[in-house]
């Protein structure tokens, strides 16, 4: 998958968490099961690889928010997959 392949998986699971108003912070996995099952679904990914993409998504909106971190330049810093 490319860069470009892995940024758009993780805008559009942001998107569904936006659009959810869902907590940023939340750490209940059956609460974020949605999101796994959206990836699993949507992507047909699987594991650890689904569960990533969906940290990814909360990081990126987390970094986003940011008022002091550009998320395109720092993005690095944070393991992110969107330098």
């Amino acid at each position: 998958m490319s860069n470009s392949e892995h940024d758009s998986k993780i805008e559009q699971v942001a998107k569904l968490i936006v659009q959810d108003n869902f907590p940023l912070d939340e750490q209940d996995p059956q609460k974020l099961q949605k999101y796994h099952d959206f990836v699993k679904t949507k992507f047909h990914m699987e594991g650890d690889s689904a569960i990533e993409l969906v940290n990814e998504a909360f990081l990126y909106l987390k970094l986003i928010n940011a008022k002091d971190v550009d998320p395109l330049q720092d993005g690095d810093k944070f393991g992110a997959g969107f330098s």
